[in-house]
């Protein structure tokens, strides 16, 4: 199916930061055009990528807590390792890159140019992997709403997840995700003295910074139902539900992983 799709027929423009440049003007620019991570570039070449994760990471940690974020730079919070291919290469090359856990893949031309990228989001514009939710859903990984944030960024970190369905009495009660937990740590680095950042952020609990309002779909959605869902509200996760029992969630990584 994909053998005459290239590289190029699916690749957008990339989105860029520089290294030099803070790290909260890169959480707004991978907020204002829905792109994690993004591309940074030293003297206009490529040198790693930046994530969300990444600089909650770095926000998070106890020796940031005495700097301001915003003399924190992307440079702090680069990942060196990146996926990278070539725009006349074919599209069967590409996907099982996406699928060993890269979340973007840097497109370069013959001259070894940067011209493009390719996200989860380019690529199941083209191609979409058939059959109903259920078979492209995650297992269910779940939080209580009154967990730490410290606990929290603990579980993404060793368990590798970067969503929880957050629950309250049994309840689905919101999502709370790596976006979440970037913007709830950089706010509190700004407005929180650094003599109590320690002691306070301990205090922040998974209710404090969830999106509370989520959209679910029922086991019987289509793939493209979902997809359609994702893209017109520009979310990357969906929970699927059986009359109101979460069975698990859609994610853009799932739907990679199914094609």
């Amino acid at each position: 199916m994909t053998n005459t799709i290239l590289v190029r027929d699916v690749m957008s423009k990339p989105v860029t930061i520089a290294k030099s440049a803070p790290v909260t003007d890169a959480l707004d620019k991978m907020l204002d055009v829905g792109i994690d991570p993004l591309i940074v570039l030293h003297n206009d070449e490529v040198v790693g990528t930046v994530s969300r994760f990444k600089i909650a990471e770095k926000m998070g940690a106890r020796h940031s807590s005495e700097v301001a974020p915003t003399a924190i730079h992307v440079s702090n919070t680069i990942d060196t390792k990146f996926t990278m291919v070539y725009e006349d290469q074919e599209l069967d090359v590409l996907i099982p890159l996406l699928q060993n856990e890269a979340k973007m893949a840097v497109v370069y031309n013959t001259d070894n140019k940067l011209v493009g990228q390719v996200t989860y989001g380019d690529l199941l514009s083209k191609i979409q992997p058939e059959g109903g939710a259920v078979q492209v859903m995650e297992s269910l990984s779940s939080i209580d709403a009154g967990e730490r944030l410290v606990h929290l960024r603990r579980r993404m970190m060793d368990e590798n997840i970067s969503r929880f369905v957050v629950m309250n009495d049994g309840k689905m009660a919101g999502i709370v995700s790596e976006t979440d937990v970037a913007i709830a740590v950089t706010k509190f680095r700004e407005v929180v003295d650094d003599r109590h950042q320690e002691h306070q952020i301990r205090n922040v609990l998974i209710k404090d910074i969830m999106t509370p309002s989520v959209l679910s779909v029922e086991k019987s959605a289509s793939v493209s139902d979902v997809i359609s869902l994702m893209q017109q509200k520009k979310i990357s996760g969906v929970p699927v539900t059986d009359g109101g029992k979460v069975l698990g969630m859609v994610t853009r990584h799932s739907l990679i992983q199914a094609l």
